[in-house]
Formats: C-alpha cells, sequence, structure tokens
C-alpha cells in the first residue's frame, strides 16, 4: 500500500538555528561540539544518551551495594589525608543509620577544608569495595546548607558520549535549552506521522524525544540500557530508515554514472574455461551469468558476492576479469594481505599466461626498480589485470582504463580505503564497475542493512569431490597426544598444519610464538619436516614455503593466522589451532577452510587453554556442531554484535546511535518497505531524514 503524504514546505525551524543559539554555547565551545557531529540545535536533539543514572531517590547507606550507582546524603564525621601506595582524601560521612567512605586520589587543599565534620553533604557515585569497606572513589557532591535544600531530580540524569572541552553538566544544559525551545516555539517535524507503524506500538517522535532525554521517576533503567524501551525504538526505525535510504540514494547516485560497456563473452572466455581441470558447479555459473549481465549495461555494476570457503569464488572473479579484458578494460584486484595476493598471483598467472593476459602486482613490499617496473606496466596499460594489497591505491599508481575492481576479503578494508580506489579508478567519462567479495558469509540481518546498496549473489555449492571436516575441542593438557595425532597422519602421508595464534595484535609477538612452536614442533617429531610461515617473511621465502608444502616436500606446516585465505592444499587434511578462544567464528571458520579440499577426510582440532569464557565456550561449540558458513556467520552475530563482526575497521559504515542490527533486525523488512514507499511517494521526505541521522553521508554512499 503507497503513502498518502502531504507535501510539506517549512521547515523544521531548529536545523537552522547553530547552537551556538544556545546560552553558554560561544565559539570555542561550538567548535569541540562539532567533534561530536552537532551543529544545529536538530543535532542537539539526536544526540542521544548511551546511559542513565538514577538521581531520583536517595539511598542509606547502609543499603549500599558494589557496582551500583547511588545517591546518599549524611553529614561529614572525619576527613584526612591518607599516606598508603597511593596517597588520597579519604573521607566519611553517615547518616541516621550507616557510614559510607569516600575517596578522592586528586584534591585539592580547598576541597579538604570545605569537607570539615558537620557540613552536609549529598553525593552520587559508584559503590566500590575498598580499604575501608564500601566506599565511593571521586563522587559528583554537593555541600547542603539548611537556607537552601537541595531538590532530588525530577527524571533519570542521561549520561552522553563526550570529547575533552564538554563536560555531562555542559552537556545536559545544551540539552535542557533545546527541549525547551522544542516543547515551546520551535515545532520539530515528523516526516514519519503518516507512515503506518501501528503495529509496532510507538509514540509520536516529539514523546520519543523527550521521553529518551528526560525519563521519568520510576523508567526502568534497565529497559532503557538495553534499547528496548518504545521511545528509543522508534528513533531506532527511522534511524534504520535513514541508514538505508541513505544506501539507496548512494547507489541511485552511482546509478547515474556511465560504466565501461563490457561485450558479450568471446573467444577468451571459451579458452579460460575449457582450461580448467574442471567443470564449472551450477551455482557459479549462475553467479557468473549474473555477472556477465551487469558489466553488459551501461550503469556501474555493483555486486556482493559470497560464497563459503572453497566454494570456488576465485575462479569466478578470474572469469569477470577474462570479460573485462576481452573489451580492452583492466582489472583490479584488491586483497587484504600479502599472501593472499601471492597466492592470487600464482592462480591468476598459471590461467592468464596461455590467454596472453598480462597480470602485474603490486604490495607494500615491492620496492624500488622492482616496483617501478610494475607501475608502468599499470600505467601504459600493458598490464591487463593488476594484483595488490592497500598499496593499489597509493598516489603513484595510475591505470590506463580501469573498467573492473574486484575487492576480495572486502570486510578486512575500511570504508576509506574503499572509496580511495573507486575514486582512483574513475573518470570524466565512466565510473569502473565493482564486484566485492568474500568468504565470509554475511548474516541475512547485515545485508539487508550495512550492504543495502549492492546486489547480492551467493554461490551456495561446493565444487564435487570435497571431503567433510569434523572438529574437536580439546585441552591444550592433551598437547602430547595432539602432537602423536600429527604424527600419524604425517607418516601415513597427509599433511598438517598449527596454528598458531595470540591475542596482542602485534605481528612480531605473532611471529615469534610462531617460531618458538615451530621449533619445539621440530623437536618433539625429527623424523616429520617441520616448516614456518608468518607475516614478517620476505614475499620469495613465503612462496618457497608454501611451494614445498604444496609439492609435498614438507609434512608439518606452523603458521600464523596468515594461511586464513587463499591457501589451497588438498592433500592438507588436518589442522591444529592452537588456542582458538582468542579468534571470532569467522576466523576460525575461514581457517578450517584451509583443510577438506582434497579426498581425505579432514579433521580440525581446536586446542584451547583453560579456562574459557562463557562466550569462548559458545564460540567453540558452535564451531564442533556445524561447517555451515551461514550458520556460524548468524551465530557469531547473535555473540560479539555487527561491530565485531564487521570489523573495526567498518565502523565508518555501521556508527549507529541507538540502533542495534542484532536487536532490531525485527524491524529490517518494514524498514525496506517503507524506505521504498517514501522514495516512490513521497521523496520530500528522504533527504530531511537522511540529514537527521548520518553525518557525511554523501561521501560514504560512494563506496
Amino acid at each position: 500500500m503507497g503513502l498518502n503524504l502531504k507535501v510539506v514546505t517549512e521547515v523544521s525551524g531548529l536545523d537552522q538555528l547553530p547552537v551556538t543559539h544556545l546560552k553558554g554555547v560561544g565559539p570555542a565551545i561550538a567548535a569541540k561540539l562539532v567533534k561530536l557531529g552537532i551543529s544545529n540545535l536538530q543535532d542537539v536533539l539526536f544526540y542521544l544518551p548511551f546511559r542513565y543514572q538514577d538521581r531520583t531517590r536517595l539511598t542509606p547507606c547502609n543499603m549500599a551495594r558494589p557496582g551500583e550507582e547511588i545517591l546518599v546524603e549524611g553529614s561529614v564525621v572525619n576527613t584526612e589525608i591518607v599516606m598508603s601506595r597511593r596517597r588520597s582524601l579519604k573521607c566519611v560521612i553517615e547518616d541516621d543509620v550507616s557510614s559510607l567512605t569516600l575517596r578522592f586520589f586528586h584534591f585539592t587543599s580547598a576541597q579538604k577544608n570545605n569537607l570539615t565534620p558537620g557540613t552536609r553533604i549529598r553525593c552520587f557515585g559508584e559503590v566500590r569495595h575498598g580499604a575501608t569497606g564500601y566506599e565511593m572513589y571521586h563522587p559528583e557532591y554537593s555541600l547542603l546548607t539548611s537556607k537552601k535544600p537541595l531538590d532530588l531530580e525530577k527524571t533519570l540524569t542521561p549520561v552522553y558520549p563526550s570529547t575533552e572541552g564538554v563536560s555531562q553538566n555542559r552537556l545536559r544544559s545544551i540539552v535542557t535549552q533545546t527541549l525547551g525551545l522544542l516543547e515551546s516555539t520551535r515545532p520539530m517535524k515528523d516526516w514519519l506521522a503518516d507512515v503506518p507503524l501501528d503495529r509496532f506500538n510507538f509514540p509520536d517522535l516529539l514523546t520519543a524525544i523527550l521521553y529518551v532525554h528526560k525519563p521519568p521517576v520510576g523508567a526502568s533503567v534497565s529497559m532503557l540500557e538495553t534499547g528496548q524501551h518504545p521511545a528509543q525504538q522508534r528513533l531506532a526505525f527511522e534511524e534504520l530508515l535513514a541508514h538505508h535510504l541513505s544506501l539507496q540514494q548512494g547507489r541511485d547516485k552511482i546509478r547515474r554514472q556511465r560504466a565501461p560497456r563490457i561485450k558479450a563473452p568471446g573467444k577468451k572466455v571459451s579458452q579460460f574455461l575449457s582450461r580448467l581441470p574442471f567443470s564449472l558447479t551450477d551455482a557459479q555459473q549462475r553467479v557468473f551469468a549474473e555477472i556477465k549481465h551487469d558489466m553488459q549495461q551501461q550503469q556501474p555494476m555493483l555486486r556482493l558476492l559470497q560464497g563459503d570457503v572453497g566454494s570456488g569464488k576465485t575462479v569466478v572473479a578470474a572469469l569477470a576479469a577474462t570479460l573485462s579484458h576481452e573489451s580492452h578494460f583492466q582489472t583490479a584486484i584488491m586483497v587484504p594481505t600479502e599472501i593472499l595476493a601471492e597466492q592470487h598471483l600464482a592462480n591468476f598467472v598459471r590461467w592468464f599466461s596461455p590467454l596472453n593476459i598480462t597480470v602485474a602486482w603490486l604490495s607494500g613490499k615491492l620496492k624500488g626498480k622492482k616496483r617501478q617496473e610494475q607501475l608502468d606496466l599499470i600505467t601504459s596499460g600493458t598490464a591487463d589485470v593488476i594484483i595488490g594489497t592497500h598499496a593499489l591505491f597509493q598516489n603513484d599508481v595510475v591505470f590506463a582504463n580501469l573498467g573492473l575492481i574486484i575487492i576480495d576479503e572486502q570486510h578486512k578494508f575500511g570504508v576509506h580505503q574503499r572509496l580511495a580506489l573507486r575514486e582512483k579508478g574513475g573518470s570524466a567519462n565512466y565510473l569502473p564497475h565493482q564486484l566485492i567479495m568474500t568468504a565470509t558469509p554475511i548474516p541475512r540481518t547485515l545485508t539487508m542493512s550495512v550492504y543495502a546498496d549492492l546486489d547480492c549473489s551467493v554461490i551456495d555449492q561446493l565444487p564435487p569431490g570435497r571431503s567433510p571436516v569434523t572438529t574437536t575441542v580439546v585441552s591444550d593438557g592433551r598437547r602430547s597426544d595432539v602432537i602423536e595425532r600429527v604424527q600419524k597422519a604425517c607418516q601415513e602421508g597427509r599433511q598438517a598444519y598449527w596454528v598458531c595464534t595470540l591475542i596482542e595484535e602485534s605481528e612480531v609477538l605473532q611471529c615469534q610464538a610462531a617460531e618458538v612452536t615451530a621449533k619445539q614442533l621440530a623437536d618433539a617429531l625429527p623424523n616429520i619436516d617441520v616448516a614456518l610461515v608468518h607475516g614478517r617473511m620476505s614475499p620469495s621465502e613465503k612462496a618457497s614455503v608454501m611451494e614445498h608444502f604444496k609439492q609435498g616436500k614438507l609434512s608439518l606446516l606452523v603458521a600464523t593466522t596468515v594461511i586464513e585465505v587463499g591457501v589451497d592444499i588438498p592433500n592438507a587434511s588436518l589442522m591444529i589451532i592452537e588456542n582458538p578462544e582468542r579468534l571470532g567464528l569467522a576466523q576460525l571458520h575461514q581457517l578450517r577452510g584451509r583443510i577438506g579440499r582434497g579426498v581425505t577426510h579432514s579433521h580440525c582440532v581446536l586446542m584451547y587453554h583453560a579456562p574459557l569464557s562463557q562466550s569462548s565456550r559458545q564460540r567453540l561449540s558452535v564451531m564442533k556442531q556445524t561447517t555451515d558458513g551461514f550458520k556460524i556467520a548468524e551465530e557469531d552475530l547473535k555473540i560479539r554484535g555487527p561491530g565485531d563482526v564487521l570489523g573495526t575497521r567498518q565502523t565508518g559504515e555501521i556508527s549507529f546511535r541507538i540502533a542495534d542490527i542484532v536487536r532490531d533486525q525485527f524491524m529490517l523488512d518494514a524498514v525496506q518497505r517503507i524506505a521504498k514507499q517514501l522514495r516512490t511517494n513521497a521523496k520530500h521526505c528522504v533527504q530531511p531524514i537522511i540529514d537527521r541521522w548520518i553525518v557525511d553521508a554523501d561521501r560514504f554512499s560512494n563506496v
């Protein structure tokens, strides 16, 4: 059913007033507020609290409990400076029934002199276990006088995300002033007032805004802090709608651009297919047909290609690159790691050399004359396919006629990096086609929200002849049994991986751990050929080790997680992952995907270090129960949330203020439906909704 909305010509008013309109906000404070995304008074209203404090009631001192934030009132009975491990000011207060200690590690003489015995004080803070029992560290406090008793707060106290130089009290004052204007002379337009949202039982926009900033006495703090109050849900719905509309708007903008016109497949595509030692699966053929159709249009392709580990995405990407080459355009393939770039290079050179398709390669470690040779091939147009890491979008890389961009393992790249590559490939005449690939299956929830601007293809079929992988979970107390299992497998002619992980983000420490493990295993297995590969080895060293392993000259490969993607050794049928509790489900699934690529039944051993946290137990249990990448992705989303699933580099795409993709996924179908209706029947509502929620939407819509 379409929407019957009247065209609104008046502006809401608050979005036209700068924050300097408020009392106490001069240019200096305004400049700091810009860092928080606040420029006008509408921005203030949609700058939302992330938690609340209850200062609406006093708590007797004897009811204080560790971990709780409470408001207490009493008389100072003793104040002294304590000289222990850390110098502190200790102040004991007493109410009618009990006492409580306040402790300040940063204090002034004036503060000590104000807190004299007999002074009445009201303070708010978190109760902790301290040296004298229950204590409050650095509470907020006010001195009370009989002349002017302090009233209790009438609403819960909001706590906002802040920045240096803008205190909570300042933010609360700014919000309170703006709410006053909202309720009096400056109405705010509810762009969804005529949208049928009855089934959600949402309040109207004004009610929702007032409630979220000033929850009344008795409001459920737990409901508010989990984002489940109907007032928050009303705002979350509009935010999800704004993001969806923004993505669709960005898609429209790109669709209005011209793209390289790719011809129908010619001889080289046929030759490529005929030279493969296998036939494409039905799923691969279907996906290539979708890509081929997109590339033959006058608008840039925007397609997300999902496929579980080992499903054959790389071959489909190579077909797309061949198609681009036949129309005399270059293809850039960007991958996140050196080892994956090297793996792709080996595959593409093997496939393309007989077809006279020239492959170039760029990485951060390629220097001097060798790098310049590759740059010259790219700039001159001699290179038909260019494979590289993030080095592809550096300033000295100039493409001759880029027609297709393939981004592999897209979640490893930040939004700015992908934008930079697309801008580099564009020209006055056209924008290149984009194919974005991932072997990390993306839950439907994320596809509907974060990737709503992309067409989606799924290779949902594995090539025939793949063996199943069984997974066991064991404690590192059984390390000797695991080593014995490795020895037995290698003596039977099979190959194995031993993956070392570290929770630290230091590549140096990870490599050191792998080196130590490799030596220990070599000592424990003197009759087994053990090799090592890690991220700090030179490309030639890594390539040499991997080639020897692929040829079967090495039986056991000790590695860091650099082998997560792109490594294809059919004879490797055993994998040991040490400390798997330190990795997310997606990464564990990627690593496990390195085995099970041949006809031999394959095994993965997850060797954990006790004790395990609840979430670690959940993750390892999921890995043991299923090898289905999409089921694993859904479970990963539930356990870790969207920010962690996408990776920290993706925060530019998913920085929601109040919405939560997992919690609010029940709204997504309605969000899509209403977005479509607004774009068809109420276009005047679209931009104001986007502007209300998204800063710099236009730039990010280009990605």
